[in-house]
């Protein structure tokens, strides 16, 4: 795949011609004689190819007078892999407008967490997508407007509203405009649901691109589950969300198709956000037939893809959450880890409330952390002095960690804190950045799997052999991991 794949006519024709799914997302087809666009998979005869043009986005073919098409449903495709694998301003725009930004701030508050000017923003993004943050955060909000619509029984007027409309007049304009049909008969297509739908309180399916090994995904999150804020039950990871608007709690299943999610919501203006947080958790936007067959070049890491290809790498929900627990697991086992962790969430957590039970709090925002006593904190004083450090500066804005980060300027800072070494900086641009570069030589783990797979094991030596492994070096520590039988590697039974 590239940067900019709608641009290649003939290559666009044979992935629709083929209905290959492996494409959804990557780019739009707009039938010009329809006026309807598509996912590439749509199951319906393919339109002559005089007759399809191609857009990087669902916004770009809504700006072109195109509506989305009711038989593949384009607007629920995942989403494109680039905005998961690039670091630079479109992709980090694109990171904060699937997190609601524009909603919230507006385009100067998403050119303003970017570091750039609102006319340098928007010129890029109309550019390479076809639309400016306006129409894809419209599109976003349509999006969610028809889930809730399907997926609810709420009244029009609350789920325009909770999907971030300004007017009943818009929401309704923009639902016919782009769906070609009124919100009312969205929800009369919709299939019908067992059961009464409260407010707050939803199920969804979470699309990705196949294979997805849910092993060492849904395994790591289980076994590092911190007491009070996550668990594993009945099949389902569950954790508390900290929100915009408010707080959540999702429950994740893995499918063999699809990601079951159940979210319950203090506030619906949370539903895009909490959405697009659970798919970055769980690495669905990746493209694994791209990575995997990267990967299999190395006569090393081909048999370890070839047993279980598909494998993502397990991410976080709140990049500040992420960095203070990489810090309390430095140089202890992922049970001691827990332990830190549960205490801090006891003492310093906001209390929420669980229907279900088992999950008691959020995880203590920075704000909390920063305001406790050290002496409280048992663990060594250099370890302490790193906590304190990082909450600190989380807490004061010095550091910001999240979807908008730029990846190599944050490693770097991160890697001036005191007591930050290369693990500890690299598994936090891994997990919690989201790098899919970041690579962890020193870690004992992969560094183990080096020596069985007879791999250079000293850091220099392995991280110059894994330069073939590039820009994926993050999935390829997924597969070296894997050869162990640490729990993290295991769906729980």
């Amino acid at each position: 795949m590239q940067m900019g794949m709608h641009t290649d006519t003939e290559r666009c024709v044979r992935a629709v011609q083929s209905k290959d799914a492996r494409f959804d997302g990557w780019f739009f087809t707009a039938v010009l004689t329809t006026r309807i666009y598509c996912r590439p998979s749509c199951p319906v005869v393919p339109p002559k190819p005089k007759n399809m043009v191609f857009h990087p986005s669902a916004a770009s073919c809504q700006q072109a007078g195109f509506r989305a098409c009711k038989r593949c449903r384009p607007d629920t495709s995942p989403g494109s892999p680039e905005w998961n694998q690039r670091a630079d301003l479109v992709a980090r725009a694109m990171r904060l407008i699937a997190d609601g930004v524009v909603d919230r701030e507006g385009v100067p508050g998403l050119a303003a967490r970017l570091g750039y000017s609102t006319r340098q923003v928007e010129r890029q993004l109309l550019a390479e997508l076809g639309a400016g943050p306006l129409a894809l955060a419209r599109a976003q909000r349509a999006q969610t407007a028809r889930l809730l619509i399907e997926t609810t029984a709420l009244p029009m007027a609350q789920i325009a509203f909770a999907a971030g409309f300004a007017s009943i007049r818009t929401f309704n304009d923009t639902v016919r405009e782009i769906f070609g049909l009124s919100p009312s008969e969205l929800r009369a297509r919709a299939p019908k649901r067992q059961g009464a739908s409260t407010p707050g309180a939803l199920s969804l399916r979470l699309p990705f691109r196949a294979p997805l090994n849910p092993d060492n995904l849904f395994g790591h999150l289980a076994a590092t589950a911190v007491p009070g804020v996550e668990e594993w039950r009945d099949g389902s990871y569950r954790r508390t969300l900290r929100l915009p608007y408010g707080h959540g709690i999702v429950a994740l299943t893995p499918t063999p198709d699809h990601i079951a999610c159940r979210l319950t919501l203090s506030d619906l203006r949370d539903l895009t956000v909490a959405i697009s947080r659970c798919r970055r958790l769980l690495d669905l936007d990746a493209d694994p037939v791209a990575i995997d067959e990267q990967l299999r070049t190395d006569p090393v890491l081909a048999p370890l893809v070839d047993k279980a290809p598909g494998r993502r790498v397990p991410r976080t929900v709140d990049e500040a959450e992420f960095a203070v627990r990489a810090v309390l697991g430095q140089q202890v086992s992922t049970a001691a880890a827990r332990t830190h962790a549960a205490r801090l969430v006891t003492a310093h957590g906001e209390p929420v409330d669980d229907p279900e039970g088992g999950l008691t709090h959020l995880f203590p925002a920075p704000e909390a952390l920063a305001a406790l006593e050290p002496e409280t904190l048992a663990m060594p004083r250099t370890r302490r002095t790193t906590f304190t450090t990082l909450v600190r500066q989380l807490a004061d804005g010095d550091l910001r960690l999240g979807v908008e980060s730029d990846w190599p300027k944050t490693r770097d800072r991160l890697l001036a804190l005191p007591g930050f070494g290369p693990w500890t900086a690299d598994v936090i641009a891994m997990r919690a950045l989201g790098d899919p570069d970041a690579f962890l030589p020193t870690d004992l783990g992969i560094r183990r799997a080096a020596r069985e797979l007879g791999l250079p094991s000293t850091p220099a030596a392995l991280t110059a052999r894994a330069a073939a492994w590039r820009p994926w070096r993050a999935y390829a520590v997924q597969y070296l991991w894997a050869t162990d039988s640490h729990p993290i590697n295991f769906l729980p039974v």
